[in-house]
């Protein structure tokens, strides 16, 4: 029923630092430049392969008066990226030495990964692509200075922290047919498919305070529905108890928000999308501020609140 994730929200407390990160250090793509489509006081900014396509935007709302957050439970954790091979680790060893950021290689769930913070003290994992199948529509971007081989390739798996790892899984895959890959007292892999990392959730179940949002905070996972009507998933999650935002045109793409039991939040976004060229050149990705239709009428009000894009991007 789920294709693979979609994309990953999370929240910035200083653009300029964060654009840098992603763009200058992790060589991925600005593709495009928006605005919270429900505070048009802040951008909405996406990083990620040539076109932006699914399962490779890293996306962030810019909240430069946004507290630290507290780190705890019932909260999304880490996110992983998508390498060549173990061989790269290396690369991106002294690559993110280079740029002030320290990692550290380390086991975890019995796979060699990368481990490291990006500017805004969210964790990030590099896993091997090796042997993986990966979506043949990613184009890993390459206007960068970085060698073909260590390119990040796209978005792989993403841990989740909670209080009851049994009721998470349930949802998973009662609803939306997740497959158990490994499942112990303490944590749980999942896969939309059983052998692709691009749709691999860690569920690991711990007790202590709940998180407190903040910088660096994961906001919400995406995943992508494959082929499933996204009013039908509606329609299924509150047959289950579940509230949800009922279905919502982004323009780029459809979607519905919901939380599960231990208050997690997950967006999911239909089969179909207009992707980010709806409005805007492939070449011209990312350099301005696009808007969706329902908001052009006041691009002339939302600009006015918004700090410049040239202030916080090296164009």
């Amino acid at each position: 029923m789920i294709k693979r994730h979609h994309h990953i929200s999370m929240y910035t407390k200083d653009l300029k630092k964060n654009n840098h990160f992603y763009t200058e250090v992790l060589g991925l793509r600005r593709v495009k430049v928006s605005v919270n489509q429900n505070d048009h006081s802040m951008y909405h900014v996406f990083y990620g392969d040539t076109l932006g396509t699914a399962g490779n935007d890293i996306t962030y709302f810019d909240m430069p008066y946004v507290a630290d957050r507290k780190p705890g439970t019932n909260a999304h954790h880490a996110l992983g990226l998508l390498v060549k091979d173990e061989t790269v680790f290396d690369y991106w060893q002294e690559r993110l030495k280079k740029f002030g950021f320290e990692s550290e290689k380390k086991e975890y769930y019995g796979r060699s990964v990368l481990e490291f913070r990006d500017a805004d003290t969210l964790k990030l994992i590099l896993f091997s692509a090796e042997g993986e199948t990966l979506p043949p529509e990613w184009e890993p971007w390459t206007n960068n200075d970085i060698d073909e081989e260590y390119l990040i390739l796209g978005m792989g798996p993403v841990q989740i922290n909670v209080r009851d790892k049994d009721k998470m899984v349930d949802m998973l895959t009662g609803i939306f047919k997740y497959d158990i890959i490994e499942d112990t007292r303490e944590h749980a892999i999942l896969r939309a498919h059983k052998n692709r990392l691009t749709g691999e959730i860690i569920i690991c179940e711990r007790e202590g305070r709940i998180e407190v949002q903040g910088r660096g905070t994961i906001h919400h996972l995406a995943v992508q529905t494959d082929g499933a009507d996204l009013h039908g998933v509606d329609e299924m999650l509150k047959a289950r108890g579940y509230r949800t935002t009922g279905v919502i045109d982004r323009y780029y793409f459809e979607s519905l928000y919901f939380r599960e039991d231990n208050g997690v939040m997950f967006e999911i976004v239909g089969p179909d999308a207009r992707g980010f060229t709806a409005d805007t050149d492939e070449s011209e990705l990312g350099k301005k501020l696009d808007l969706p239709p329902a908001l052009e009428e006041k691009r002339d009000e939302i600009e006015s609140g918004l700090t410049p894009i040239s202030d916080w991007t090296d164009q």
